[in-house]
């Protein structure tokens, strides 16, 4: 590599530490959990997590990985339609589609992949996608990969006008992909649901929702905002993780009709040139589910203690962003000050993580706070305390 080039790179990177907006790893030395011991800091409480349920380390979880290991091998070194296909995957696949009232399912190796493979292949020319301004980036990217000919239109947030808007002006296109999180994950708020698939339904529209950080979060047994919205079976299509609620060891999946389906099979890029999901994976994920379907009263414990959180921060004089998921913002301004934040959080041994530009925009950097279920209520209750010391010393 050239100097100038290197020095080009070194200058960027120096001012981004000159702003206070330059990010560092924290090495973990331990299971992720409701604490974790992390290099330099020793044990802390971990709150920036997708650990929702408490799966990372749960005993069944990992001894279906170290059977499967034993049984399938470290991966399939191989695409799924060469010799990368597992038993085990397709019962991930049946169990999948069962779980959330679909046809069927494909998994891949992570929910940026099964967004990144579905969109390109359902629309075409003549064809357009109508997406919220807040969608995960994954999907923004997924939009991009589809084709030049197909118009693109973003509707503001989670505004149903604007969406049935842009429905009236999309009439005359032939297919009209409507894209929506279920839980938007910098906001920590749920997608309209109820509405989208009415508007859907009224202007012959398919949906596509994002349960990524909805799966055994939300609805009563965690099937997800669709669930807690009350249409669940009345999503056309579905993309999700494995690598959140439901343990955390990655991999994402797309569960639909069985036409959509075979059509990723055929033609979805992330399957046909990217190694098939690692069967152990697949089989701790599965594992995740059959926990998940046995026990529901670990969904309504994540709930009464992000209640009690939001609680707790509002009497402390701490207003988070509203909203109905595990995901709980409080906006502190600027991203060198988020970042500042954190870092003196976690100097009190509490984990969270400042988000600011390019994640959010300008102006709203935030400490973005994610309960899970492993928390104890003694947890949440120092955390608090810690927050708001530091939220009162930046004041």
């Amino acid at each position: 590599m050239n100097q100038q080039f290197k020095t080009k790179l070194q200058t960027k990177l120096t001012e981004m530490k000159e702003l206070g907006k330059y990010k560092e790893y924290q090495y973990l030395l331990s299971p992720m959990s409701h604490k974790a011991m992390i290099e330099k800091f020793n044990e802390v409480i971990i709150l920036c997590s997708n650990n929702y349920l408490g799966f990372s380390d749960h005993p069944d979880i990992i001894k279906a990985g170290r059977e499967a290991l034993i049984k399938y091998g470290v991966g399939a070194a191989s695409v799924r339609f060469i010799c990368g296909t597992y038993d085990i995957h397709r019962d991930l696949e049946e169990k999948v589609a069962s779980f959330l009232h679909t046809e069927a399912s494909l998994t891949y190796t992570s929910c940026w992949s099964a967004n990144t493979a579905i969109i390109p292949i359902l629309v075409g020319e003549g064809d357009c996608i109508i997406s919220d301004e807040l969608n995960h980036a994954s999907i923004i990217d997924g939009c991009r990969l589809a084709s030049k000919k197909v118009q693109k239109y973003i509707y503001k947030h989670s505004d149903m006008n604007d969406l049935e808007k842009l429905l009236k002006e999309a009439k005359s296109f032939d297919t009209k992909l409507v894209i929506t999180d279920g839980v938007f994950s910098m906001e920590g708020d749920i997608a309209k649901l109820q509405t989208i698939v009415s508007l859907c339904k009224k202007y012959n529209a398919i949906l596509m929702v994002d349960e990524s950080h909805a799966t055994g979060v939300m609805g009563k047994t965690g099937r997800g905002t669709i669930e807690h919205t009350g249409v669940l079976g009345q999503i056309d299509i579905i993309t999700g993780t494995f690598g959140k609620a439901l343990g955390g060891a990655g991999g994402g999946f797309v569960a639909s009709s069985k036409e959509v389906i075979d059509l990723c099979i055929q033609n979805s890029r992330p399957s046909l040139f990217s190694n098939s999901l690692p069967p152990v994976i697949a089989a701790m994920s599965l594992a995740a589910l059959n926990l998940l379907d046995e026990n529901p009263k670990m969904v309504t414990s994540l709930h009464n203690k992000t209640t009690y959180l939001r609680e707790k921060l509002l009497k402390s004089g701490i207003t988070p962003l509203k909203g109905d998921s595990a995901i709980v913002p409080i906006i502190v301004g600027e991203t060198s000050k988020a970042i500042s934040m954190a870092k003196a959080i976690m100097e009190k041994n509490v984990y969270v993580t400042g988000f600011g530009f390019p994640v959010v925009p300008e102006g709203e950097a935030r400490i973005r706070i994610q309960l899970s279920e492993s928390l104890t209520y003694d947890d949440i209750d120092y955390s608090v305390k810690v927050i708001k010391e530091v939220y009162d010393q930046f004041q």
